[in-house]
């Protein structure tokens, strides 16, 4: 798509006084940032670390287009067009990042009004008179509704194309609801997608920030819903992760098990699971988490309820000792399952005395009978016990995030 801008935004900067560029140019860094600083403390979009790419855009379209204008006041038939693909890149890249142009007209409009502010100031002092100062908000204003038209002639160039996306998010539908084989070769063939013999679902947390133009044309996706979510065919290699990080480039991303294609759905609720124990510290937070490193403990905290239940059958007898000694007896007893070892070893892996292993394992003993002899028995308990720690851990972590961590 290519629009022809309007010829009287430059005849009105060809009316302006040559001797103004040289009166602008000198202070052109100090307004730039300005204009970054006013925008950053404005829009939220833009309030990212400085070295993130969507503020390294900013500071790249402020500067240049500041320089653009002061070049067509000193010489109106100079060329332009490397500054106006500057703005056409500057939309191209709101549409693949599946935003609307709001925060981009809405930070040009903030340049406008900073910029106009520092003519106000330096104009009289220059002694610019009125007359000029009226031409020069003409083209200032006129100027900044050529930037946003430019952007928006790279941002419709850039979006994708509305039929092929609705043929993908109905394939999406259809895997998700386990169709059949006929059915979903449909649906593939007009997506335009080749369907593979394993898929891995990839999802990322709520709100994360994503690029789509970053998408490999094999890789379906989700990025609008409330937890961003991607069907990559195959197991992701090494290079796919990579390409993964620079659609949703924030991290935390967790990739499900590789399942034949009719298993999406549970690919992708394996991932879910993992991405909440991720966001509740049961798991680390690398930048994508594979839910293959994590299987038990995806298992032992798949039903809460249900461990609770093997938890009152299988230890409630200890429900009348205190809190503190609650935890040392499960701390024996775990370290005893695991180790399968002596008072010795197992007093080695607490750090205590061999004689207060045997003492605390005869209580235990006295309370759980022959369970611990019986496979079936000790082996839900040591199932209950590791589970009980994952979710220990999650505590901890959250009271941590909270600021409650125990001293």
């Amino acid at each position: 798509m290519t629009r022809t801008l309007t010829p009287e935004h430059a005849q009105r900067r060809a009316r302006l006084p040559r001797r103004l560029a040289l009166l602008m140019r000198p202070e052109l860094p100090s307004l730039s940032q300005e204009i970054i600083e006013e925008v950053r403390r404005s829009i939220p979009e833009y309030g990212r670390p400085l070295r993130d790419p969507y503020v390294e855009a900013l500071r790249i379209g402020v500067e240049r287009a500041l320089m653009d204008f002061v070049d067509q006041v000193a010489n109106p038939h100079a060329p332009r067009e490397r500054h106006h693909e500057t703005y056409r890149r500057l939309g191209r890249f709101e549409a693949q990042e599946g935003r609307t142009l709001d925060t981009l007209q809405a930070a040009l409009r903030i340049g406008a009004q900073v910029a106009w502010r520092r003519i106000m100031k330096v104009g009289p002092r220059r002694r610019v008179s009125p007359e000029v100062m009226a031409q020069l908000a003409d083209a200032l204003f006129a100027y900044i509704d050529e930037l946003a038209a430019l952007a928006l002639e790279g941002y419709m160039d850039a979006r994708p194309d509305g039929e092929a996306e609705e043929h993908r998010r109905r394939l999406l539908e259809l895997l998700l609801r386990r169709a059949g084989a006929r059915v979903l070769a449909e649906a593939a063939e007009r997506a335009r997608w080749t369907i593979p013999d394993e898929v891995t679902a990839v999802v990322a947390p709520s709100g994360a920030r994503y690029v789509r133009g970053a998408l490999d044309d094999d890789v379906l996706a989700d990025l609008t819903a409330t937890q961003p979510f991607l069907v990559v065919p195959g197991r992701p290699t090494p290079e796919r992760r990579q390409a993964l990080l620079r659609v949703l480039p924030d991290g935390q991303l967790v990739t499900g098990l590789t399942v034949p294609i009719t298993g999406v759905a549970d690919s992708l609720r394996w991932a879910r699971q993992a991405l909440g124990l991720v966001e509740t510290g049961v798991l680390g937070d690398a930048p994508v988490t594979d839910c293959e490193e994590h299987l038990v403990t995806l298992w032992l905290l798949s039903d809460q309820a249900l461990i609770d239940q093997l938890a009152h059958r299988h230890l409630g007898g200890m429900d009348g000792f205190s809190p503190r000694q609650r935890d040392r007896l499960l701390d024996t007893l775990r370290a005893s399952l695991v180790t399968r070892g002596t008072a010795t070893d197992i007093a080695g892996e607490l750090g205590i005395h061999p004689q207060t292993v045997r003492y605390r394992m005869r209580q235990v003993e006295g309370i759980l009978g022959d369970r611990l002899a019986d496979s079936e028995a000790r082996f839900a308990i040591e199932a209950v016990l590791r589970a009980m720690r994952l979710r220990e851990r999650a505590s901890r972590a959250g009271a941590g995030r909270d600021g409650n961590a125990p001293e």
